[in-house]
């Protein structure tokens, strides 16, 4: 009779470990997201491009890079280069003399090459609205996924970057050791009428506030709700619509 009794135990423990984490009551999430789009209405991703073909590539650039370098030195190649067809014209060769400025350019001009074949042979030279299809092009991985269904499709996605597994953590907002329980968290407690700029919310405020080194704590306009022990301020800044990062 004792091993049904631990398998019942075992598989409520199980259960529970599922369940989301997050030290915020439904209402403290709520309002934190509710701030962040008075703040920012319309948050942008700050990587530059003028489809979702250049969008794809720009996301696929930007691992292990500032999306300050990534637009760099996009601005030149997408001017020449700003379809699938024209980036396979211009070869590899070519394609990483304009990303040289970017780390591990040689590489990743492989993938922009591969993953252009990729586009024009099995989409149509399109970019797929869906994430199972977008993994499996060439230096596609979720998180890029993720950017380009939010930003070029409008999905309520959450692409996890180090800013928000910083946030998620140190706030206590949605604890995890990897992206994708950070990620799994989010997409529970996120109301839904905000997920739409949900990541980028969070992204501007990891990089401009709830910094690495160092939180912006009297910049915060959750100070008051943030529950991290790193805080240094209780009163939130003034709730007042930002001007676009330049």
């Amino acid at each position: 009779m004792e091993k049904p009794k631990k398998k019942i135990a075992a598989a409520r423990k199980t259960v529970r470990s599922r369940k989301r984490k997050t030290v915020y009551s439904p209402e403290e999430i709520h309002e934190i997201f509710r701030r962040f789009s008075v703040q920012r209405p319309e948050p942008k991703g700050e990587l530059e491009h003028v489809n979702a073909f250049t969008l794809l590539v720009a996301v696929v650039l930007s691992a292990q890079a500032t999306d300050a370098g990534v637009n760099k030195a996009t601005r030149d190649l997408f001017k020449v280069a700003d379809t699938p067809e024209k980036m396979l014209a211009l070869g590899e060769q070519k394609v990483g003399e304009y990303i040289r400025t970017i780390g591990l350019w040689r590489n990743k001009a492989k993938n922009v090459i591969a993953l252009s074949e990729a586009l024009i042979r099995d989409h149509g030279s399109q970019v797929p609205d869906s994430r199972e299809a977008l993994v499996t092009l060439p230096g596609v991985g979720r998180k890029t996924a993720n950017v380009v269904l939010n930003m070029s499709f409008g999905q309520p996605t959450m692409a996890v970057d180090t800013h928000i597994l910083r946030i998620g953590n140190r706030i206590g907002l949605a604890p995890g050791k990897t992206p994708e329980q950070v990620e799994d968290t989010l997409v529970k407690i996120i109301p839904a009428e905000f997920m739409r700029h949900a990541h980028h919310w969070l992204i501007l405020h990891g990089r401009y506030v709830c910094k690495a080194r160092k939180p912006d704590c009297p910049a915060c306009v959750i100070a008051d709700i943030c529950k991290s022990a790193e805080k240094t301020s209780e009163i939130p800044a003034p709730l007042v619509e930002l001007a676009p990062q330049a």
